[in-house]
């Protein structure tokens, strides 16, 4: 039985990459660093937005900002190019990050980590898992006068740090009756016994032992960490599961699946110079998952910025930019609530997407999602080209639905736009799942699209 399993799994390609993408990015600054690797193996050429750029036609480049958000591009031969292809997924996924000044001695015996919530997420998965931190630190690397710089570096401690024991049922008799959680309370996760060396730390008897753990896996000290951006994330594996492994769970899913499969499409349909006028753009922003409202997040001018930069560089004037913006179009790629098994009311009971079906074009009348029928219509012959199925979401009309990238980000791009996803289960846990086919429908209709132009009569 296994063996045919693992037969079955090899018609999984796409999917296996996905699994190890998201292995090796436990936070946003490694989402994005593992993206730039990829893109330095492409030939791409790494752009700085304190710098002068110097673009050249048929060039492939790349710009990040804050280290969590990315925009890369391909331009095509000719300097008069029509428009912009874009693509644009977040980071970011539902955690818990790690507050200034972490520890908190308990009992006398235990110190707990001090947390708050990122995102919304559902809380009760994150018990009784193994646990681990991911991000970065920032180091002073010198001061010139007036001038201080800074350095960060990324950490992945990479082992089971850390846990969230549950309460027993003896002593929460009601506890699956429904709950609400208070996380400064019963959400801290533990991180070591109260020993001697864990109560002094390595450094000193005022050196805090939560560093002092994050230093020694930098190789620094922890006098040099002025400050951090830390995440818990689930240790957990990704795995394929199902009777053929027609299933993969994974963390991340929401919104890693999105970021891989249309950073995949968009090097596969760059890999030579772009045949059409357009120039192909893929963006991953950060803090989708709190709103967007930073100098990274889909809100910020960072899109804009870049674009404007792009259409000065190949001296185009103020009004070929506007003229491209009109004639250009963006897929939003964010994951869709796939109808659930156990749950079949909680659907619209129509529009019901499910995993292995394909790309889900997602519609909301309070434009919740950008999509309407000329932007729908577009991704629907994208995918009819290169016989992909495709499906629809809407909200039950009596439930409200969230927003994602593409609305946002048109308060400074204003492109047509469409909302699309993978259908996946138990979005916003911290171990989420998706279909295993559903991974190569995405990559290829990403392709296409960034191989295709838009034009409205």
């Amino acid at each position: 039985m296994s063996e045919q399993l693992d037969e079955e799994k090899k018609d999984y390609k796409a999917a296996r990459e996905l699994l190890g993408f998201i292995e090796k990015s436990p936070s946003p600054f490694h989402v994005i660093k593992n993206l730039e690797d990829e893109l330095l193996k492409a030939s791409f050429v790494r752009l700085e937005e304190g710098k002068e750029w110097k673009l050249e036609c048929g060039g492939k480049y790349f710009v990040t900002r804050n280290s969590s958000s990315i925009i890369s591009f391909a331009l095509p031969e000719s300097k008069d190019f029509e428009g912009f292809m874009l693509t644009a997924s977040h980071s970011d996924s539902p955690s818990f990050k790690i507050k200034e000044n972490p520890c908190i001695k308990s009992e006398g015996k235990y110190i707990k980590l001090n947390v708050e919530k990122y995102g919304g997420m559902l809380c009760a998965p994150w018990f009784d898992r193994p646990l681990s931190v991911a991000g970065r630190i920032v180091c002073k690397a010198g001061e010139d006068g007036g001038k201080i710089t800074l350095r960060q570096q990324l950490v992945n401690v990479g082992k089971d740090l850390l846990m969230i024991p549950n309460l027993a049922i003896h002593m929460n008799r009601e506890a699956n009756e429904g709950h609400k959680f208070n996380v400064q309370n019963e959400l801290l996760p533990i991180f070591c016994g109260l020993g001697e060396e864990a109560a002094k730390g390595k450094d000193g008897e005022d050196s805090d032992p939560f560093l002092n753990e994050i230093a020694s896996f930098a190789g620094v000290s922890q006098k040099d960490i002025v400050s951090a951006d830390l995440f818990l994330y689930n240790r957990e594996k990704g795995s394929f599961w199902g009777k053929d492994g027609e299933f993969i769970a994974s963390p991340k899913i929401d919104d890693l699946e999105c970021v891989w499969t249309s950073f995949r499409g968009f090097l596969e349909a760059v890999k030579d110079t772009p045949s059409t006028k357009n120039i192909c753009v893929h963006c991953v922003f950060d803090n989708e998952e709190v709103g967007s409202l930073t100098r990274q997040g889909a809100a910020s001018t960072f899109l804009y910025d870049t674009l404007q930069r792009i259409n000065i560089e190949l001296g185009q004037s103020a009004s070929n930019y506007y003229r491209a913006i009109a004639k250009s179009f963006m897929v939003s790629a964010d994951n869709a609530h796939a109808a659930h098994p156990n749950y079949a009311d909680k659907a619209d009971p129509v529009n019901r997407p499910f995993v292995n079906g394909g790309p889900v074009i997602k519609f909301n009348a309070a434009q919740k999602y950008t999509s309407d029928a000329i932007s729908a219509a577009f991704f629907e012959c994208v995918c009819k080209k290169v016989g992909l199925p495709f499906q629809v979401f809407t909200n039950r009309s009596d439930m409200a639905g969230g927003s994602t990238l593409g609305n946002i980000s048109a308060a400074n791009v204003s492109v047509s736009c469409v909302d699309i996803g993978l259908a996946q289960w138990a979005m916003h846990s911290p171990y989420e799942s998706a279909g295993s086919r559903d991974v190569e429908y995405m990559q290829r209709a990403m392709k296409e699209f960034y191989r295709s132009r838009f034009e409205l009569e």
